[in-house]
């Protein structure tokens, strides 16, 4: 197999002499800055900024600004120098215990010189945070060789979700996941049991998602009032258990946290075991787990490389005992799937140009209220039309409808909001 990439340098264990690298196809794209973030972190922002504006840095006898942006086989030169206090530098890793790497190996589904994917077990976290020290995060050490880089994240999963985690080797290869991900070209397949069975069998909810006050950001919920982000997911019923629960498959269409559990729970079929958004009606009786039944069975995306990564991850124990409890049988669930619709780098910078425009105006409509509020200056009284069309103590006019209360996110009459048929098979 061979070694994810380092820097080519002629003379780089003498920081007394000018250094020479050879940019490799894993930062081709990067700006000048970046690189030196991830191969010089002991050389400060402020030194690169300094060398640059000197002229003390080439790129194939030129000079270059810290934003230019590097193309694979030019030749970096390096002023002599620049190493920041010892106590910048990078932090010290912890060492792992023989039984953290014997959990991390176990794992590995493949592994090559871009990526290693694995199958996340349910319960370990893929990131630490509060209270949360045993992580995937946390594990990635066990993969490094002598010299490598530290493999990264380019997405996550629940803590109570498995399946199919992807993990890159090398900055470059990191940015190349990212934009697929963000550009939806890579194509996630979970498999979920439900409480009930949907009466579409193949349904598209589409239902903006925020994050619910109160909770700390740990919990969403469907917003309609026009302040949720757009979320959106497909759903396909492969067998169902009588009226009892349902073994569907799903798909993020878009990538928002808790999505598939919130959309699911907001049609009235919470994934088995997910108490957090189904309350108790989220657990069968009998011998069925009450762990959750939400499972990342396979991930498609393009590689690096230019060839297809397409990995289906075994079901855990639990997951596993359940389907056989059930009737149902695991080879009914895979699917052929369409080829890889693939998204231009144009695509992916205009979808990231909108994304902060509309985070932006949020942000000016939060100061305008503050303001309003007595935040800056003196508020003007609303007008009828600027109160809703009718003026303060006043009763509508005959033929006039009072003006409507904003929605709260939730359905009128009580029950959950019926998800629509796709447009096409999409198979």
């Amino acid at each position: 197999m061979n070694k994810p990439y380092e820097p080519k340098s002629h003379n780089q264990n003498d920081e007394a002499e000018v250094r020479q690298f050879t940019i490799q196809k894993d930062d081709a794209g990067a700006r000048l800055d970046r690189w030196f973030k991830r191969h010089l972190p002991q050389v400060g922002f402020a030194t690169v900024s300094r060398w640059a504006r000197t002229g003390q840095i080439r790129l194939d006898g030129k000079r270059a600004e810290v934003d230019t942006r590097l193309e694979a086989g030019q030749v970096l030169r390096v002023p002599p120098g620049g190493t920041t206090p010892a106590s910048k530098g990078p932090r010290k890793r912890k060492p792992l215990t023989d039984e953290q790497i014997a959990l991390a190996e176990s794992m590995v589904l493949e592994k090559d010189r871009a990526a290693i994917v694995l199958n996340k077990p349910p319960g370990l976290a893929t990131q630490g945070g509060s209270g949360t020290y045993e992580h995937v995060d946390g594990l990635l050490d066990a993969y490094v060789g002598e010299d490598e880089p530290r493999p990264r994240l380019v997405h996550r999963l629940d803590k109570d979700t498995s399946g199919v985690l992807l993990i890159a080797r090398t900055p470059g290869s990191a940015a190349f996941f990212s934009k697929r991900f963000s550009g939806r070209s890579a194509r996630k397949i979970y498999w979920a049991l439900v409480m009930g069975v949907p009466e579409v069998k193949d349904g598209l909810i589409e239902l903006p998602l925020a994050k619910q006050p109160g909770t700390g950001g740990e919990k969403m919920m469907v917003d309609e009032s026009g302040e949720g982000q757009p979320a959106r997911s497909r759903y396909r019923v492969i067998s169902r258990a009588g009226n009892r629960a349902a073994w569907v498959e799903l798909q993020p269409l878009t990538g928002r946290t808790h999505q598939l559990r919130v959309h699911m729970a907001a049609i009235g079929h919470p994934i088995v075991g997910d108490g957090k958004y189904g309350g108790q009606g989220a657990f069968l009786t009998g011998t069925i787990s009450r762990k959750m039944h939400l499972h990342a069975r396979r991930l498609r995306i393009e590689h690096p490389e230019g060839d297809l990564i397409d990995v289906t991850a075994p079901l855990p124990d639990h997951f596993a005992a359940s389907m056989a409890s059930l009737g149902f049988h695991e080879e009914e669930g895979d699917l052929a799937l369409e080829p890889v619709k693939l998204v231009s780098e144009k695509d992916v910078a205009k979808r990231a140009a909108k994304a902060h425009a509309k985070e932006y105006r949020k942000e000016r409509r939060g100061e305008r209220r503050k303001r309003a509020d007595g935040g800056g200056g003196i508020a003007r009284k609303p007008t009828g039309k600027r109160a809703g069309g009718v003026a303060a103590g006043k009763k509508p006019g005959p033929g006039k409808a009072p003006a409507r209360k904003p929605a709260t996110g939730k359905p009128a009459t009580g029950k959950p909001p019926a998800p629509r048929k796709p447009a096409g098979p999409g198979r």
